[in-house]
């Protein structure tokens, strides 16, 4: 591990059965950053990802979803609320998708991740994506067994490797929201 690092960046990829408490912690993450990112939001606050479906499998870490005028506004004016908050800055060139500002809320060992915080201008495409994606999967329990299916696998096989685990599954949610090409 490199000095500065945190622990949490080297997390291996688990995904744990569902856990119905999954709910209201995420309720009490958006509840809470529905508050420090008020003078910035537009489109609200949304849980995302596998833990917002009832009964899938997922890494047990809250996916939370803000849409804001202009990301870089925001990184700057709440920074301050942010740390206070228990929240990290993943800087844009370490997390390689322009399109975001993410954040990583570590537990209170630093070891393990508790959630996510993905800062999107609010109108871009990945907004929508996001939540259908969500949708789809709450609405049809075979698209969620074949994801959840696919998900074991991957993790299987990039247990040390979450970026190959998460580009790995792109190709399953572009054609579940039928954006791939014909």
């Amino acid at each position: 591990m490199s000095d500065g690092v945190p622990a949490w960046a080297y997390e291996r990829v688990s995904v744990r059965p569902f856990d119905p408490r999954w709910a209201d912690r995420a309720r009490v993450e958006r509840a809470r950053l529905i508050e420090l990112l008020a003078p910035w939001l537009v489109d609200g606050v949304e849980h995302v990802g596998s833990t917002a479906v009832p009964g899938l499998a997922a890494k047990p870490i809250i996916d939370l979803m803000a849409s804001v005028n202009d990301l870089d506004v925001v990184v700057v004016d709440a920074a301050r609320r942010f740390t206070v908050d228990g929240w990290c800055f993943v800087p844009p060139e370490l997390d390689g998708r322009p399109w975001r500002r993410f954040f990583v809320k570590p537990d209170e060992t630093g070891q393990h991740r508790i959630a996510h915080l993905h800062l999107v201008t609010s109108g871009h495409p990945r907004w929508g994506e996001q939540i259908a994606f969500r949708d789809a999967l709450r609405r049809d329990g075979t698209l969620a067994d074949d994801y959840e299916q696919l998900k074991r696998r991957l993790a299987d096989r990039h247990e040390d490797d979450r970026e190959a685990y998460t580009n790995a599954k792109a190709g399953f949610i572009v054609k579940a929201l039928g954006l791939a090409p014909d």
